[in-house]
């Protein structure tokens, strides 16, 4: 008997990820691809298209159909973004993808374009200001630093869109990733702003632009013989996999809100109405004519997981069972988690990270608690910037860590929102094997898949203390940012520092 399934890919960071869904919703088979994220300078990060990206995706694939009789109904495409992908007219790669704002190579060329076209303009046009996330800024840099490659700079890929034109041969880009370009993407018009377009790259040939949910082609017949997808299979446009993985939990009306808790943690909110601001990145949404506001946090389990290399736990077990046992507030300690600075909302590459009110008695137990705290006030930080509103919000965890449910249950308590728990946490991939059902006809966008397993509640008792610490909280950062400026400044004369950072 064959199957009816849809197929679903994101490329991550550090691994790739793909699902074959039935058509209720059922994973029924999933794979995973490590690769490697190249680090060639400080503040460089860079992927092989060609290899991380596509021989990822076709490993992947022909896992996943292996001994398989199945039809697949539609593919769905996710990645890492916004990354910067420069191609010749064939869409042939001229060097490796530029990733996404981990990259701080064109720190020179934000403010560079900030000053020739107006942050103000750039905010009321693009729905963000200039910061390492966006695209324009790295192609400036390409332009400066590498100019025989930006003269045959034709095209420009993400993930996704790379994905699709190996696919399909379709050059398309999806609404939400064009939104990323800034300040290439007009918010209001829906559309490139080919004005500023012609002043930094007027050789550069525009992807057509799709909705993530439209389909941009079919699978080729060259392409069926690589991946082993068959000839003519529907191919979604597909997005960014932060807005394929909110897709995957059902964030799809205004006021929903989803958490992402990762290396770093990411929220991404559905809003009602276009309203820039320079605390977050107003963006394009997942379905037509939809908006998002979406913020960031510099660092979330990256923060646990130094903290347990630091004290030389073998697993998190020991350490969430201790953190469990001390009380709220960790007996008076406060964490500003800006150990690589800080996306949302101080915006502050400079910021650094801080543990204040030590004693002699405070144990591992408290310090793990206070760092699990202190991402708790970075999202309640990050609500009150975005004024969300308790009344309206549905509040849905997502990421591997949500697994760990002490961390999203001091979220809750801290932020005073219950927080839907889903059952399926594989994330973006499954999110675009639902793209890929929409994109056809056959599930409805307002139908969720992933069902919710369990609802955190805050807990009432906690909040007269989460209070008091979040007052310090704010205060703190705000009070010492000067002198942590100062330390930022020599940890990068530092070339000792610098080089031992990078390898760690």
């Amino acid at each position: 008997m064959t199957d009816s399934l849809f197929l679903g890919v994101d490329i991550g960071t550090s691994s790739s990820k793909g699902v074959l869904v039935d058509t209720k919703g059922r994973i029924v088979a999933r794979e995973r691809r490590a690769h490697k994220v190249s680090n060639p300078q400080p503040g460089w990060w860079e992927h092989d298209a060609s290899g991380d990206w596509w021989q990822g995706f076709v490993q992947i694939t022909r896992q996943l159909l292996r001994d398989r009789s199945a039809e697949i109904l539609a593919v769905g495409v996710s990645g890492i973004g916004p990354c910067f992908l420069p191609a010749d007219n064939k869409g042939i790669p001229l060097r490796p993808a530029i990733l996404y704002g981990v990259d701080t190579r064109a720190t020179a060329e934000i403010d560079e374009l900030t000053r020739l076209f107006g942050e103000d303009a750039i905010l009321a046009r693009s729905g963000s200001v200039l910061s390492s996330q966006a695209v324009g800024p790295k192609l400036q840099w390409l332009r400066k630093h590498e100019p025989e490659v930006f003269r045959n700079t034709k095209r420009l890929f993400m993930a996704s869109s790379y994905l699709v034109y190996k696919l399909t041969g379709e050059y398309v880009l999806d609404h939400h990733s064009a939104s990323q370009c800034d300040p290439l993407y007009d918010m209001g018009k829906s559309a490139w702003a080919t004005d500023w377009i012609r002043e930094l790259a007027p050789e550069l040939e525009l992807p057509l632009l799709r909705w993530p949910v439209e389909i941009a082609g079919e699978v080729s017949q060259d392409a069926s013989v690589e991946t082993g997808i068959p000839a003519g299979t529907p191919v979604a446009t597909g997005t960014i996999d932060a807005w394929a993985e909110a897709a995957s939990v059902g964030v799809a009306r205004p006021g929903d809100i989803m958490v992402m808790y990762g290396t770093t943690l990411f929220v991404i909110q559905i809003a009602s109405a276009l309203h820039p601001n320079k605390d977050w990145w107003t963006t394009a949404g997942i379905l037509p004519g939809s908006i998002t506001q979406a913020a960031g946090m510099s660092t979330s389990g990256a923060l646990t997981d130094w903290f347990k290399k630091l004290v030389g736990a073998t697993d998190f077990r020991t350490l969430i069972v201790e953190a469990t046992a001390t009380p709220p507030g960790a007996h008076g300690l406060v964490t500003l988690p800006y150990f690589e600075g800080e996306r949302s909302p101080i915006i502050d590459p400079l910021a650094r990270g801080a543990i204040v009110g030590l004693t002699l008695s405070h144990s591992r137990g408290h310090l793990y608690r206070s760092l699990l705290e202190s991402v708790g006030f970075g999202v309640r930080h990050i609500f009150e910037a975005m004024h969300v509103d308790p009344t309206v919000t549905r509040l849905v965890a997502v990421g591997g860590g949500s697994q760990a449910s002490l961390g999203p249950q001091i979220v809750t308590d801290i932020v005073g929102m219950s927080q839907d728990m889903p059952a399926e946490t594989i994330g973006a991939s499954y999110g675009d094997a639902w793209l890929a059902a929409v994109a056809v006809g056959h599930t409805p966008s307002d139908h969720c898949w992933n069902r919710v397993i369990d609802i955190l509640q805050p807990r009432p008792e906690f909040s007269a203390t989460y209070e008091r610490l979040y007052s310090v909280y704010r205060s703190l950062y705000v009070q010492t940012a000067d002198l942590v400026h100062q330390l930022a400044r020599i940890q990068a004369d530092s070339s000792e520092f610098r080089n031992h950072a990078a390898v760690t």
